[in-house]
């Protein structure tokens, strides 16, 4: 077990992105076995790529306010905002207030991907 301040890990850009910062504040490094925690920062009129990705994801919007745009529509978000995104489905995290809009962002590792969904 271990606590730590998200501020201890050093923010990264996200290579071909700018605007967008992510931490990895919790790693297979640090003993998690199935799941990475990560913080992104986005600044005000950027937004994170259009894409998808083998994996759903959780987030929760701990500050900021902006938009989750997907095939299916765009949807508001804010500070307490909690968004479930399937796998397979074409998403983007856009800051569209006037602060960073930063959400924590829960994935699996990636060795899960060949694990059977039970039925």
């Amino acid at each position: 077990m271990f606590i730590k301040n998200y501020r201890e890990v050093e923010a990264q850009e996200v290579e071909g992105v700018p605007g967008v910062t992510v931490r990895w504040v919790i790693t297979e490094d640090d003993g998690a076995p199935h799941f990475a925690m990560r913080i992104f920062e986005v600044q005000p009129g950027y937004a994170t790529p259009y894409h998808p990705h083998w994996f759903e994801h959780e987030a929760f919007v701990l500050a900021g306010e902006g938009k989750l745009r997907s095939e299916t529509g765009e949807y508001p978000l804010r500070a307490g905002s909690v968004v479930f995104i399937p796998g397979d489905e074409v998403h983007q995290f856009v800051n569209t207030g006037d602060e960073v809009l930063r959400f924590i962002c829960l994935i699996p590792h990636d060795w899960l991907k060949d694990v059977k969904k039970a039925s």
